[in-house]
């Protein structure tokens, strides 16, 4: 059964004090390829990048509402992310505004909308490499800026130094336009290194518009056949719970190599 989308008067007060909002949808796994087949997604025309989390193996950081994440953009921008996600929109200080890569979204799916408060900053290439190997630490990563945002925003300091590399997600990124849907698609492919895939479509939309383009993007995907799936399984969630209980599991003990035959020999 689908969920209608809130009423515009709901809309209003849902999306007040954000910038835009994002509407998403993810594609169940049987028809990922059914949907890059469709729209011609392919690894020629995509934009790839490499996604790390960092966080505890208990995902502290995610319980609390608290994403801290690093991106390699191949051939492009690298940059890392501290995101509080739900927010308070009258909580967060209007003086962040000011960078450029500040923003208050509203995130929507037919379960409903939350929003988010995300600060990124640009990385120098090659540091993510580094602190992923362990040759550098992790808090280069993240500007001043950023750290006192967290801290305004968490009302504590975390000690980047302590969290664990979550990743590499590999992921595939397309933005294009399809003549039955009024405003630009982007879809993103994920792939974490068990092979597990993720696939998820949004359109993004000033505040003002959130209900009809809401309304119209799920109309949409409706009439191109693309079953949404029931769980709306964030990509945040089903990356970092696979990787958290890499962290936790316990490690295997390595087995006892067997004695040459002479030495055996030997011995008897």
């Amino acid at each position: 059964m689908t969920t209608q989308p809130p009423a515009k008067g709901q809309f209003a007060r849902i999306t007040s004090g954000a910038d835009a909002i994002e509407i998403k949808a993810t594609i169940p796994q049987r028809q990922i390829n059914r949907a890059l087949k469709r729209y011609k997604l392919t690894r020629r025309n995509d934009d790839e990048r490499l996604i790390y989390f960092f966080d505890t193996p208990g995902l502290d950081l995610l319980r609390a509402g608290v994403i801290v994440r690093a991106r390699r953009v191949i051939g492009g921008r690298h940059d890392s992310t501290i995101k509080f996600r739900p927010v308070e929109v009258a909580k967060v200080g209007k003086g962040w505004h000011r960078y450029p890569d500040f923003k208050i979204e509203v995130d929507a799916s037919e379960k409903g909308c939350v929003k988010s408060a995300s600060f990124s900053m640009p990385v120098r290439k090659g540091e993510i490499k580094r602190v992923v190997a362990g040759d550098q630490r992790t808090a280069r990563l993240f500007k001043a800026a950023q750290e006192r945002f967290l801290q305004q925003m968490a009302r504590k300091r975390i000690d980047f130094d302590g969290l664990q590399v979550m990743g590499p997600l590999r992921a595939q990124r397309w933005d294009f336009e399809d003549p039955a849907c009024p405003w630009p698609i982007t879809v993103e492919l994920w792939r974490r290194e068990d092979g597990a895939r993720l696939m998820e479509m949004s359109v993004k939309a000033k505040a003002a518009h959130a209900a009809a383009v809401m309304a119209g993007f799920l109309a949409f995907l409706t009439e191109v056949g693309a079953e949404r799936d029931a769980g709306q399984l964030a990509k945040t969630r089903w990356a970092l719970d696979y990787y958290a209980a890499k962290h936790r599991a316990p490690a295997r003990p390595r087995k006892k190599a067997a004695a040459p035959a002479r030495a055996r020999r030997t011995a008897r």
